[in-house]
C-alpha cells in the first residue's frame, strides 16, 4: 500500500524533519537514512516501523538543519583529511585546483555542533523520537484511508464474481436434466468404442466422464471462497498475504470449470469470472 507522511521539530540547536513513504511490495522492506550522529535511533525507528507496517517497501530519512545562533560548532576534522586524502590521491597532475574553504565547510557532516553533555544529546533524541511516532501514525491513518477504498473497490468485484458464480449455476448446461442426459450420451459413445475394455477399466472411465461433467462442485467453492474473502475484509488486521493465497483458490476452481466446460455459454461466463478473479489478485497486491 501507498502512503506518506512528514513531521517536524527543534531544540535550541537543531531543526529535524522525518519523512515517511510505504510503496506496494509483497513482503515488508525498510530503508532507514539518518544521517550522521543519528545512528543510535534506528532500532527504534526499525521496531516501531515494524511493529505497525506488516507489508510494503517503506524508506524513512531524518533531516537535520542547524538553527541560526545555536551556539559553538567545531569542524570534523577526521572527515576533512579523508576527504583531502581523496582529493590527493585522484590528482596525479596537478590538474585539480584546490578546493575551496566554502565548498569543503558545505560538506554533509563537515560542521557539527559542538559537544554537548549526554542529557542533552538524550532529550534530542527522545523529541525526535516522538515526532517520529507522530509521522508514523499519520502514515498509518493514510494507508487505512487507502484500504478503505480498496475494501469497497474489492467489495464490488467480489459481488461480480458471485453474481457470475450464481449465473453458471443457473446456466442450461449445469441443471440435472441436462448433466444427465449428456453424461448418458458420452457413456454411451465411450462404450461403442471401449469394447475390449475391462469391466474394471470401464467403471474408471466412466466415473472420470461423471466428474467431467459436472461443475456444481467448482461452483460451490467458488460460493464458499467468496464468503472467505468477504470475512476477511471485515477483519481489523492484515488480511493482504491471506487474501493472495485465497486468489490462487479462485483461479483453480474458474481453471478446473473452463477446463470441464462444453457449452458455450458456460464458457463464457467462465471467462467472465476469470477475467474478474485477475482483477481482484491485481488489487490484494496493494492490501496489507
Amino acid at each position: 500500500m501507498t502512503g506518506f507522511a512528514r513531521s517536524q521539530g527543534q531544540d535550541e540547536r537543531l531543526g529535524w524533519s522525518w519523512e515517511l513513504k510505504t510503496v506496494n511490495n509483497r513482503g515488508f522492506d525498510l530503508r532507514v537514512r539518518l544521517g550522521a550522529g543519528n545512528d543510535v535511533l534506528e532500532p527504534a525507528v526499525r521496531k516501531a516501523s515494524a511493529d505497525r507496517i506488516k507489508r510494503g517497501s517503506m524508506s524513512v530519512s531524518l533531516g537535520i538543519k542547524r538553527l541560526s545562533g545555536a551556539g559553538a560548532v567545531k569542524i570534523n576534522r577526521d572527515l576533512l583529511q579523508q576527504f583531502l586524502a581523496v582529493v590527493a590521491e585522484l590528482d596525479t597532475g596537478n590538474r585539480i585546483d584546490p578546493p575551496r574553504v566554502d565548498g569543503l565547510l558545505s560538506l554533509p557532516g563537515m560542521v557539527e555542533p559542538a559537544d554537548e553533555d549526554e542529557g542533552a544529546l538524550e532529550a534530542r533524541h527522545a523529541a525526535m523520537m516522538r515526532d517520529f511516532g507522530e509521522a508514523l501514525d499519520a502514515l498509518v491513518a493514510n494507508r487505512r484511508e487507502e484500504g478503505a477504498r480498496l475494501t469497497a473497490v474489492l467489495t464490488g468485484l467480489l459481488d461480480s464474481i458471485a453474481s457470475l458464480a450464481e449465473e453458471a449455476a443457473q446456466c442450461a448446461a449445469t441443471q440435472p436434466d441436462a448433466l444427465h442426459k449428456r453424461f448418458a450420451q458420452q457413456v454411451e459413445e465411450f462404450a461403442a468404442n471401449a469394447k475390449n475394455l475391462s469391466d474394471e477399466r470401464l467403471a474408471q472411465e466412466v466415473a472420470l466422464l461423471a466428474v467431467k461433467a459436472d461443475v456444481r462442485e467448482e461452483l460451490d467453492r467458488l460460493q464458499a471462497h467468496i464468503a472467505a474473502a468477504r470475512d476477511l475484509l471485515a477483519e481489523d488486521g492484515p488480511i493482504g498475504r491471506k487474501l493472495d493465497f485465497l486468489c490462487q483458490e479462485f483461479n483453480r476452481e474458474v481453471n478446473t470449470l473452463c477446463s470441464k466446460s462444453s457449452d458455450l455459454e458456460l464458457t463464457r461466463i467462465g471467462l467472465a469470472l476469470k477475467s474478474a478473479v485477475d482483477q481482484v489478485r491485481e488489487q490484494v497486491q496493494n492490501i496489507e
